[in-house]
């Protein structure tokens, strides 16, 4: 088993010029195949709001993955997703839950405990293949998912993928009326 160094991750400035972020919308949500259609992603007031730090480092999550969402294009950017993408939001949310810890000792949260775990362990790429796979992302040739698996088996047995998203996509021209 090869530890792999820390990922590269997407620079907070180039995020906040790259995503729209409003607080209030009217509430309709567009639900097609089980996901939410729209062209801008808006954060949940509760995102502004609350300080919880696991909350935060979702909210860090959900504007990265947004971000590269809108970055990929297409038609409908809520269906937009690529393993690059969910691998980038990840390494950003084990990013920040190391930061809200170092700010709050005390907090708390098993998922991203777990998550810190295998990013330590270099897995991070295969805990999004395993996990998060889709049939049409393009998957990188090294990835050691035996090494993953047997690792995972060994120190999260247990362990039950998890996703947050704090805020929605919805319809610009539904919103700002």
């Amino acid at each position: 088993m090869t530890k792999r160094p820390p990922r590269f991750r997407f620079p907070l400035g180039k995020l906040a010029a790259t995503v729209l972020v409003v607080t209030g919308c009217n509430g309709e949500i567009y639900v097609r195949d089980g996901v939410t259609d729209g062209d801008t992603f808006y954060l949940a007031e509760r995102a502004l709001t609350n300080d919880d730090p696991a909350l935060q480092s979702w909210v860090t999550y959900s504007l990265i993955r947004s971000a590269c969402q809108l970055q990929a294009g297409g038609d409908n950017p809520a269906r937009a997703n690529s393993f690059e993408c969910e691998l980038l939001a990840r390494g950003h949310l084990v990013s920040a839950w190391a930061d809200q810890r170092a700010l709050n000792p005390a907090a708390t949260d098993d998922y991203l405990d777990d998550l810190a775990e295998v990013d330590a362990a270099g897995f991070l790429p295969e805990y999004v293949a395993e996990n998060f796979g889709r049939r049409h992302w393009h998957m990188p040739a090294d990835l050691d998912e035996l090494g993953y698996v047997e690792w995972r088996r060994a120190n999260l047995p247990r362990h039950q993928p998890v996703t947050r998203l704090t805020g929605s996509w919805n319809h610009s021209r539904n919103v700002n009326r």
